[in-house]
């Protein structure tokens, strides 16, 4: 075996005491005056050198970025985005070196941007409801006739039973998919029934096109169903026609939901979380439609909108979306 000659240093053996470093999920990467002492396991995989060849290199050679350079040398902790992953970068100095760390919190952020999402979409569901909720007990304040009075009770009534179908509704959106095959008619059933209240308040006419079999989560589906008929009742004419049509596309059932308001000049911005469209009146943070495709994508469908003639009527608002159908069985 080859001795190192007198003054040169050989290669660096890990120490039987430093195994431990190896069971860490960070990368760690010691280091003595700018150069490279040890990689643990993590840190290998990482940068896609063994410790025994990084060992006595510079750390710009096997970082390969100056700012984690600047930051070994300077000690302190940072965060990078390095081909789509998001790494937290900690140094610790002693004499001469120090420790670098490096964490993937990739999937912590990712969970922290889902729960501002759902931040987001629980004010957005909730704000209408809750706003009906303080105009009818702020009217019930004062003095008026039983039947007026009454009235104002059925109201607070009906925006405490929208309030426990959007709990419910919070509830199916952070489940696990639950898909069946079912026809599409039961779903239409489930929100007629759901808005029977919103449809003889405001006349509204709600009508269904023909039935598939489809294979989704019962619920979810029933959430964009609910969402769009309550968007088209919101900005289509009051008392206006709301008509749900469908067709086979292949392998998919396409739904459309059509109203007759005015048209959408950006129908592709609109889905995006908190934008609105320009007609859009009171208050709202613009989580509808993004809820809707967020869902729609969730079972490899599309949702998008789009002006539609039908029957050789005006052009209608068309909220589209598909989800998987079942061929063959109907």
């Amino acid at each position: 075996m080859t001795q190192p000659s007198e003054g040169q240093p050989g290669p660096r053996l890990p120490c039987p005491d430093d195994h431990w470093m190896d069971l860490l999920p960070q990368a760690v990467v010691l280091y003595q005056g700018g150069l490279v002492t040890r990689l643990n396991a993590a840190a290998t995989r990482l940068w896609g050198v063994s410790s025994e060849r990084a060992s006595g290199r510079p750390l710009l050679e096997v970082l390969r970025r100056h700012t984690l350079e600047a930051l070994a040398e300077r000690g302190g902790e940072l965060e990078l985005d390095v081909a789509g992953r998001a790494l937290r970068c900690q140094a610790a100095l002693s004499q001469g070196g120090g420790t670098l760390i490096v964490e993937d919190v990739t999937e912590h952020r990712r969970r922290e941007a889902e729960l501002r999402e759902a931040a987001a979409i629980l004010s957005h569901e909730f704000r209408t409801p809750v706003a009906g909720l303080r105009g009818v007990l702020e009217a019930l304040e004062y003095a008026m006739p039983p039947e007026l009075q009454q009235n104002f009770v059925r109201q607070g009534l009906s925006e405490v039973e929208r309030l426990a179908r959007l709990v419910e509704d919070l509830a199916v959106g952070f489940r696990p998919t639950r898909a069946r095959t079912f026809p599409i008619s039961e779903a239409f059933v489930r929100a007629e029934r759901l808005l029977a209240q919103d449809l003889s308040s405001t006349g509204t006419r709600l009508s269904f096109g023909e039935d598939h079999l489809v294979r989704a989560d019962p619920d979810k589906l029933l959430q964009v169903l609910l969402n769009l008929i309550e968007n088209a009742m919101k900005y289509g004419p009051r008392g206006g026609p709301v008509t749900v049509e469908t067709r086979a596309r292949g392998s998919f059932v396409e739904v459309a939901v059509l109203d007759e308001g005015a048209p959408v000049p950006d129908t592709e911005n609109i889905f995006r979380a908190h934008t609105r469209g320009p007609n859009a009146s009171g208050n709202g943070s613009g989580m509808g439609l993004y809820i809707v495709r967020s869902v729609v994508q969730g079972w490899g469908g599309q949702a998008w909108a789009e002006r539609r003639v039908r029957d050789g009527q005006e052009p209608h608002n068309a909220f589209c979306f598909t989800l998987p159908t079942v061929a063959g069985m109907m």
